[in-house]
């Protein structure tokens, strides 16, 4: 009998996190023709030069956090992104430096992207987008993060931010 009401109490407490789950903001993120990006790679060894998975997987995991805290219940976001340009180049010819990705005043992280937000009772949202991020030398916090895609994700943070987060009531 224990057992029988335990597993009802589980199953009861499964249906309802499915539920709750079901109507959470959710974000898709999709990539179209990585292989053309301009520069997606943390790895300056990459011949043919190709999008670096561990690149998209890191992007996508943050939009879809950002989601989590910036969109409401039953709102879907769907992201495509077009190009992607990383903040820094490498400059093989230091050669002490070969993977080194130098950070200058000219070499701003930018990224193109689709989305498409819909949300229960209206039209889907669309629209195309260029983000760049000229200023990303001078952003609070840069100086001592290791993070290697800090400029990325502090871009994509901001304009998330001013696209999806709701004006406070």
């Amino acid at each position: 009998m224990r057992t029988t009401l335990a597993s009802a109490v589980l199953m009861v407490l499964a249906l309802d996190s499915m539920a709750q789950g079901a109507s959470t903001a959710q974000v898709e993120v999709r990539f179209e023709h990585p292989e053309k990006f301009r520069d997606a790679s943390l790895d300056n060894r990459a011949y043919p030069r190709s999008a670096d998975p561990q690149v998209l997987k890191v992007l996508t995991l943050h939009l879809q956090k950002l989601g989590q805290r910036y969109l409401r219940p039953g709102q879907q976001l769907v992201i495509d992104i077009r190009d992607i340009d990383l903040a820094g180049q490498f400059e093989p010819w230091h050669s002490q430096a070969y993977d080194v990705r130098f950070m200058r005043e000219v070499t701003w992280p930018s990224i193109d992207l689709d989305y498409t937000l819909q949300q229960p009772g209206q039209p889907a949202l669309k629209a195309q987008e260029h983000l760049s991020d000229k200023m990303y030398l001078s952003r609070p916090g840069r100086l001592g993060n290791n993070d290697r895609l800090y400029a990325e994700k502090a871009m994509l943070g901001d304009w998330f931010r001013q696209r999806f987060a709701q004006p406070p009531s």
